[in-house]
């Protein structure tokens, strides 16, 4: 078993895609195959179902995948104990919600590119239980929640700001004129919602839940931002991050309908697992978030308070 073969098994997992993953690692997609192939067969075990142009882990795929993170995430860690090189480089991944790459996490990499160029930088998108499942078997290295705060024994938190979540709808909306929205004004209104899974997504289901309301017309869209053009263009009533719709607030293409149900609560935290090593470039990621993240929710409350 050799570190090239681990490395192409995961890159693999990661991609879906033999040629894709051939082209991350330089390699010709035969010689991805063979690594693949020579694994397979000292290991006596299939580790992949091809399906068309994708392949998808077996079982005993995934349970050899949590054993290569932690062979391939020691091996990182000897390195950078017996090197003697001041320069922080290697690779951190990163769980991130789609709405916070689309706005707090680019400030956040943008000054640590800056600070660290010698890093690179894996971005995956994805949602709560996605971030639990990577973290576990040490897909990613750290994660960000978009929830009402979690208290996971195995993980340990981080929470950095606060990130109201505010009912919007494109102007003329007829909700416009109550001032106020509660929960039973939604059941006969059409509603844009994110994904199932997605964390806000999942606390507005409870609390109307709780109210007794049920949806009867629901547009359900993967995107931030085709939530929010569909908003805008009188399709429905939208929740989403403050942050992700300040500039069509301020511009007047969105109003904010003022809700008056209970708060969503939602905090932004950061978090990897209890017994992750944490290499010199993912400490200094931590570090960076901190810094930058806890600053500007400082500010925005401070705003708040002295507007």
């Amino acid at each position: 078993m050799e570190f090239r073969q681990l490395q192409a098994f995961l890159t693999v997992t990661n991609t879906a895609n033999f040629s894709r993953a051939a082209k991350i690692l330089g390699y010709a997609q035969s010689s991805i195959t063979t690594q693949i192939q020579l694994l397979e067969q000292e290991l006596n075990t299939r580790l992949f179902d091809r399906l068309g142009n994708q392949v998808v882990l077996t079982d005993q795929g995934h349970c050899f995948l949590t054993y290569v993170n932690q062979i391939l995430s020691l091996a990182s860690e000897a390195k950078e104990a017996v090197s003697n090189s001041t320069t922080v480089n290697g690779t951190v991944t990163i769980g991130a919600p789609e709405s916070l790459c689309a706005t707090r996490l680019p400030m956040v990499l943008q000054e640590y590119g800056r600070l660290y160029p010698n890093v690179k930088i894996v971005l995956k998108i994805g949602a709560y239980n996605d971030f639990l499942l990577w973290l576990r078997n040490n897909s990613i290295d750290l994660a960000f929640f978009f929830h009402r705060g979690i208290a996971n024994p195995n993980l340990i938190t981080t929470t950095l700001l606060e990130e109201p979540i505010i009912a919007v709808a494109g102007v003329g909306h007829p909700l416009i004129k109550k001032g106020h929205v509660e929960p039973s004004d939604l059941r006969e209104q059409p509603v844009i919602l994110a994904e199932p899974g997605c964390s806000y997504r999942i606390i507005l289901e409870s609390i109307l839940s709780a109210s007794n309301v049920y949806l009867e017309t629901v547009l359900e869209i993967g995107s931030v931002v085709a939530m929010t053009q569909c908003a805008i263009s009188g399709l429905g009533v939208t929740f989403l991050p403050k942050s992700a719709v300040e500039k069509e607030l301020e511009i007047g293409q969105l109003v904010d309908l003022h809700w008056s149900g209970e708060d969503f609560g939602t905090v932004i935290q950061l978090a990897y697992h209890k017994d992750k090593w944490l290499s010199s470039a993912l400490r200094a990621f931590l570090t960076v978030t901190k810094e930058i993240l806890v600053d500007q929710g400082s500010q925005e409350r401070d705003r708040i308070i002295f507007p």
